[in-house]
């Protein structure tokens, strides 16, 4: 495993007994530490964000878990890494796999990083082959396959501004960049 490159990463979503991810989150950190997996686990996050509420009159912030009885993590897939993933204690399987010893499908760009904004953990700014003036269509939300004008863009808060056609007017909807494509004509 040593002077294996970052090259393969990707993040994957593993199943735990509801509760019990902070205990998972633990022993696999622990795991990784006595068996020198560092080259190929890197990040086991529990997707949680800080929400404020009212509490007695007062604002309280509360960290909400977004997803009960799932980590993520950040790995590359070798036989090893998938092996004592699997076989933690509180583990009880990864989503995307079929079973059976088939190795899970990784989660695709689009859907770890709205994930990981939302946390306040920094992903690598997003690469986009479109600019003003192109056109576009939408992948997903409630405009999806929806095409339009690409009429401006904020890279800080990466979404764009897209004119679309609705009831026979241009209206502008703001949407993120991982969520547009190009269109090809």
């Amino acid at each position: 495993m040593a002077g294996m490159n970052d090259e393969g990463r990707q993040w994957y979503v593993v199943n735990t007994y509801s509760g019990h991810e902070n205990k998972v989150k633990e022993n696999l950190e622990k795991r990784v530490e006595s068996m020198g997996l560092q080259d190929c686990l890197f990040q086991i996050v529990i997707p949680e964000h800080v929400e404020t509420v009212v509490k007695d009159g007062k604002k309280v912030n509360k960290v909400t878990n977004m997803f009960p009885g799932y980590v993520l993590v950040e790995m590359i897939m070798t036989d090893e890494a998938w092996y004592i993933v699997r076989n933690t204690s509180g583990v009880t399987g990864f989503i995307g796999s079929s079973g059976g010893g088939a190795k899970p499908f990784p989660l695709a760009k689009h859907e770890i990083d709205p994930i990981l904004k939302k946390m306040g953990i920094k992903t690598e700014s997003i690469k986009i082959n479109y600019g003003i003036g192109d056109e576009v269509k939408v992948l997903s939300g409630p405009f999806v396959d929806k095409t339009g004008i690409l009429d401006s863009l904020d890279m800080e808060k990466e979404t764009g501004k897209v004119l679309v056609n609705m009831f026979g007017s241009l209206t502008p909807i703001e949407i993120e960049l991982i969520h547009l494509e190009k269109v090809d004509i």
